[in-house]
Protein backbone atom coordinates (compact mmCIF):
# COMPACT_ATOMS: atom_id res chain seq x y z
CA UNK A 1 0.00 0.00 0.00
CA UNK A 2 1.33 3.28 -0.99
CA UNK A 3 1.26 6.75 0.89
CA UNK A 4 -0.03 8.22 -2.04
CA UNK A 5 -2.93 5.81 -3.23
CA UNK A 6 -6.01 6.95 -4.68
CA UNK A 7 -4.19 10.37 -5.40
CA UNK A 8 -3.77 12.95 -7.93
CA UNK A 9 -0.78 15.39 -8.15
CA UNK A 10 -0.18 18.40 -10.10
CA UNK A 11 3.55 19.28 -9.87
CA UNK A 12 5.29 22.61 -11.43
CA UNK A 13 8.90 22.66 -12.54
CA UNK A 14 8.49 18.60 -12.96
CA UNK A 15 10.91 18.02 -15.61
CA UNK A 16 13.90 17.78 -13.96
CA UNK A 17 15.64 18.53 -10.30
CA UNK A 18 13.77 18.02 -7.64
CA UNK A 19 10.02 18.20 -9.23
CA UNK A 20 11.23 15.46 -11.13
CA UNK A 21 12.58 13.67 -8.51
CA UNK A 22 8.95 14.33 -6.36
CA UNK A 23 7.12 12.67 -9.60
CA UNK A 24 8.87 9.67 -9.50
CA UNK A 25 8.24 9.38 -5.84
CA UNK A 26 5.00 10.22 -5.76
CA UNK A 27 4.07 7.96 -8.51
CA UNK A 28 5.79 4.99 -6.48
CA UNK A 29 3.75 5.80 -3.71
CA UNK A 30 0.53 5.12 -5.30
CA UNK A 31 -0.47 8.51 -6.89
CA UNK A 32 -1.23 9.35 -10.84
CA UNK A 33 0.93 12.70 -11.54
CA UNK A 34 0.82 15.65 -13.88
CA UNK A 35 4.17 17.60 -14.33
CA UNK A 36 4.20 20.60 -15.51
CA UNK A 37 7.20 22.80 -17.00
CA UNK A 38 8.37 25.18 -20.43
CA UNK A 39 11.55 22.30 -20.95
CA UNK A 40 8.89 20.05 -23.40
CA UNK A 41 11.60 17.08 -24.23
CA UNK A 42 12.93 17.02 -20.59
CA UNK A 43 9.44 17.02 -18.88
CA UNK A 44 8.11 14.07 -21.95
CA UNK A 45 11.19 11.98 -20.76
CA UNK A 46 10.25 11.88 -17.61
CA UNK A 47 6.83 10.95 -18.35
CA UNK A 48 7.92 7.89 -20.72
CA UNK A 49 9.92 6.97 -17.73
CA UNK A 50 7.54 6.83 -15.11
CA UNK A 51 5.16 5.28 -17.86
CA UNK A 52 7.66 2.77 -18.37
CA UNK A 53 8.06 1.67 -15.26
CA UNK A 54 3.99 0.92 -15.10
CA UNK A 55 2.83 4.35 -13.24
CA UNK A 56 0.67 6.92 -14.47
CA UNK A 57 2.06 10.16 -15.38
CA UNK A 58 0.95 13.32 -18.14
CA UNK A 59 3.30 15.90 -19.19
CA UNK A 60 2.12 19.39 -20.20
CA UNK A 61 3.51 22.63 -21.17
CA UNK A 62 3.20 24.69 -17.93
CA UNK A 63 4.70 28.36 -18.07
CA UNK A 64 3.99 29.37 -14.18
CA UNK A 65 3.85 33.12 -15.16
CA UNK A 66 0.21 32.75 -17.29
CA UNK A 67 -2.88 32.10 -15.79
CA UNK A 68 -3.87 30.49 -19.12
CA UNK A 69 -1.47 27.36 -18.50
CA UNK A 70 -2.57 26.70 -15.24
CA UNK A 71 -5.93 26.73 -16.06
CA UNK A 72 -5.63 24.29 -19.04
CA UNK A 73 -2.62 22.06 -16.22
CA UNK A 74 -5.83 21.70 -13.64
CA UNK A 75 -8.24 20.98 -16.74
CA UNK A 76 -6.00 18.32 -18.20
CA UNK A 77 -5.19 17.12 -14.58
CA UNK A 78 -9.49 16.58 -13.90
CA UNK A 79 -10.03 15.25 -17.34
CA UNK A 80 -7.48 12.77 -17.61
CA UNK A 81 -7.53 11.38 -13.88
CA UNK A 82 -10.83 13.06 -12.08
CA UNK A 83 -9.89 15.22 -9.60
CA UNK A 84 -7.26 16.95 -8.24
CA UNK A 85 -5.27 16.24 -4.66
CA UNK A 86 -2.29 17.74 -4.71
CA UNK A 87 -0.53 20.60 -6.08
CA UNK A 88 2.96 21.11 -5.70
CA UNK A 89 4.53 24.59 -6.21
CA UNK A 90 7.72 23.63 -6.99
CA UNK A 91 8.95 25.77 -10.12
CA UNK A 92 11.48 28.54 -9.49
CA UNK A 93 14.37 30.21 -10.57
CA UNK A 94 17.87 31.88 -8.94
CA UNK A 95 19.58 34.90 -9.58
CA UNK A 96 22.71 36.17 -8.17
CA UNK A 97 22.69 39.94 -8.16
CA UNK A 98 23.16 42.85 -5.74
CA UNK A 99 20.66 45.03 -5.29
CA UNK A 100 21.96 48.10 -7.14
CA UNK A 101 23.42 45.37 -9.95
CA UNK A 102 19.08 44.43 -10.28
CA UNK A 103 17.83 45.55 -13.06
CA UNK A 104 13.70 46.51 -12.60
CA UNK A 105 13.33 43.64 -15.40
CA UNK A 106 15.40 41.30 -13.22
CA UNK A 107 13.24 42.15 -10.39
CA UNK A 108 9.91 41.61 -12.24
CA UNK A 109 11.19 38.14 -13.87
CA UNK A 110 11.44 36.58 -10.71
CA UNK A 111 8.69 37.72 -8.68
CA UNK A 112 6.71 36.56 -12.06
CA UNK A 113 7.98 32.93 -11.76
CA UNK A 114 8.60 32.41 -7.96
CA UNK A 115 5.45 34.67 -6.54
CA UNK A 116 3.12 34.93 -9.58
CA UNK A 117 3.36 31.53 -9.99
CA UNK A 118 2.92 30.40 -6.93
CA UNK A 119 -0.66 32.76 -6.80
CA UNK A 120 -1.67 31.44 -9.99
CA UNK A 121 -1.19 28.33 -9.33
CA UNK A 122 -2.83 28.02 -5.93
CA UNK A 123 -5.61 30.01 -7.16
CA UNK A 124 -6.57 27.93 -10.30
CA UNK A 125 -6.15 24.57 -7.91
CA UNK A 126 -8.36 25.99 -5.35
CA UNK A 127 -11.68 25.39 -7.39
CA UNK A 128 -10.81 21.39 -8.23
CA UNK A 129 -9.48 20.45 -4.54
CA UNK A 130 -12.56 21.69 -3.09
CA UNK A 131 -14.51 19.97 -5.65
CA UNK A 132 -12.39 16.83 -3.95
CA UNK A 133 -13.41 17.72 -1.02
CA UNK A 134 -9.97 18.22 0.36
CA UNK A 135 -6.31 18.80 -0.35
CA UNK A 136 -2.62 19.76 0.05
CA UNK A 137 -1.03 22.73 -1.39
CA UNK A 138 3.10 22.68 -0.71
CA UNK A 139 4.77 25.57 -1.72
CA UNK A 140 8.46 25.34 -2.10
CA UNK A 141 10.57 28.12 -0.58
CA UNK A 142 14.09 28.30 0.73
CA UNK A 143 16.15 28.76 3.99
CA UNK A 144 16.08 32.42 2.18
CA UNK A 145 12.93 32.97 2.57
CA UNK A 146 13.57 32.67 6.41
CA UNK A 147 16.86 34.31 7.05
CA UNK A 148 18.79 36.81 4.87
CA UNK A 149 22.25 36.20 2.85
CA UNK A 150 25.15 38.24 2.54
CA UNK A 151 25.12 37.16 -0.86
CA UNK A 152 23.67 38.76 -4.19
CA UNK A 153 20.78 37.27 -3.58
CA UNK A 154 18.43 40.12 -2.18
CA UNK A 155 15.71 39.57 -4.61
CA UNK A 156 15.88 35.43 -4.70
CA UNK A 157 14.83 36.21 -0.75
CA UNK A 158 12.29 38.35 -1.42
CA UNK A 159 10.56 35.69 -3.32
CA UNK A 160 10.96 33.32 -1.37
CA UNK A 161 9.78 34.86 2.15
CA UNK A 162 6.87 35.93 0.12
CA UNK A 163 6.06 32.47 -0.65
CA UNK A 164 6.54 31.46 2.83
CA UNK A 165 4.13 34.49 4.45
CA UNK A 166 1.69 33.49 1.61
CA UNK A 167 1.39 30.06 2.74
CA UNK A 168 0.41 31.07 6.10
CA UNK A 169 -2.87 33.38 4.33
CA UNK A 170 -3.44 30.52 2.38
CA UNK A 171 -3.42 27.82 5.19
CA UNK A 172 -5.83 29.93 7.11
CA UNK A 173 -8.27 31.19 4.36
CA UNK A 174 -9.19 27.74 3.33
CA UNK A 175 -8.37 25.25 6.58
CA UNK A 176 -12.11 25.26 6.63
CA UNK A 177 -12.35 23.71 3.51
CA UNK A 178 -10.32 20.79 4.10
CA UNK A 179 -7.04 22.44 1.90
CA UNK A 180 -4.01 22.37 3.55
CA UNK A 181 -1.01 24.62 2.51
CA UNK A 182 2.59 24.22 3.94
CA UNK A 183 5.99 25.09 2.34
CA UNK A 184 9.21 23.67 2.24
CA UNK A 185 12.73 24.91 2.77
CA UNK A 186 15.30 23.31 1.08
CA UNK A 187 19.03 24.42 2.26
CA UNK A 188 21.67 23.54 -0.21
CA UNK A 189 20.80 20.95 -2.76
CA UNK A 190 23.00 19.39 -5.37
CA UNK A 191 20.93 20.42 -8.73
CA UNK A 192 20.64 22.65 -11.96
CA UNK A 193 20.05 25.96 -9.69
CA UNK A 194 23.27 25.83 -8.33
CA UNK A 195 25.35 24.96 -10.67
CA UNK A 196 27.49 27.75 -11.01
CA UNK A 197 28.34 27.47 -7.37
CA UNK A 198 29.04 23.72 -8.20
CA UNK A 199 31.63 24.41 -10.98
CA UNK A 200 34.02 26.30 -8.82
CA UNK A 201 35.71 23.47 -6.52
CA UNK A 202 36.97 25.83 -4.09
CA UNK A 203 33.72 27.90 -3.56
CA UNK A 204 31.73 24.47 -3.42
CA UNK A 205 34.11 23.08 -0.75
CA UNK A 206 34.31 26.72 0.91
CA UNK A 207 30.09 26.14 1.34
CA UNK A 208 30.19 23.06 2.16
CA UNK A 209 32.44 23.41 5.49
CA UNK A 210 29.77 26.14 6.63
CA UNK A 211 27.36 23.10 6.37
CA UNK A 212 27.03 21.62 10.33
CA UNK A 213 25.74 17.83 8.25
CA UNK A 214 28.95 18.76 5.92
CA UNK A 215 27.05 17.99 2.49
CA UNK A 216 24.38 19.48 0.24
CA UNK A 217 21.47 18.00 0.52
CA UNK A 218 19.72 15.84 -3.00
CA UNK A 219 16.51 16.09 -4.45
CA UNK A 220 15.31 13.19 -2.81
CA UNK A 221 16.31 14.42 0.73
CA UNK A 222 13.41 17.25 -0.27
CA UNK A 223 11.26 15.15 -1.99
CA UNK A 224 10.72 12.83 1.25
CA UNK A 225 9.41 15.69 3.08
CA UNK A 226 7.11 16.45 0.26
CA UNK A 227 5.53 13.28 0.06
CA UNK A 228 4.60 13.66 3.89
CA UNK A 229 3.06 17.06 3.35
CA UNK A 230 1.21 15.70 0.38
CA UNK A 231 -0.12 12.45 2.14
CA UNK A 232 -3.06 12.07 5.02
CA UNK A 233 -0.05 11.46 7.61
CA UNK A 234 0.09 15.48 7.78
CA UNK A 235 -3.39 15.57 8.41
CA UNK A 236 -3.49 17.95 11.21
CA UNK A 237 -0.30 20.07 9.06
CA UNK A 238 -1.06 23.61 7.80
CA UNK A 239 0.71 26.67 7.56
CA UNK A 240 3.89 24.97 8.56
CA UNK A 241 7.59 25.57 7.72
CA UNK A 242 9.52 22.49 6.54
CA UNK A 243 12.94 23.26 7.04
CA UNK A 244 15.30 20.42 5.25
CA UNK A 245 18.21 22.18 4.91
CA UNK A 246 21.52 19.83 7.30
CA UNK A 247 20.88 22.03 9.86
CA UNK A 248 22.08 25.54 8.43
CA UNK A 249 19.86 27.69 9.97
CA UNK A 250 20.09 26.07 13.32
CA UNK A 251 23.52 28.10 13.66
Amino acid sequence: MGRLDGKVALISGGARGQGAAEARLFVREGARVVLGDILDDEGKEVEAAIRAAGGEATYVRLDVTREADWQAAVATTVQRYGKLNVLVNNAGILMRKKIEDTSAEDWDRIMAVNVKGVFLGTKCALPAMRQAGGGSIINISSTAGLVGSPGGTAAYTATKGAVRLFTKSTAIQHARENIRCNSVHPGPIATDMISDVLADPVAWQARLRRLPMGRAGTVEDVAYGVLYLASDESAYVTGSELVIDGGTTAE
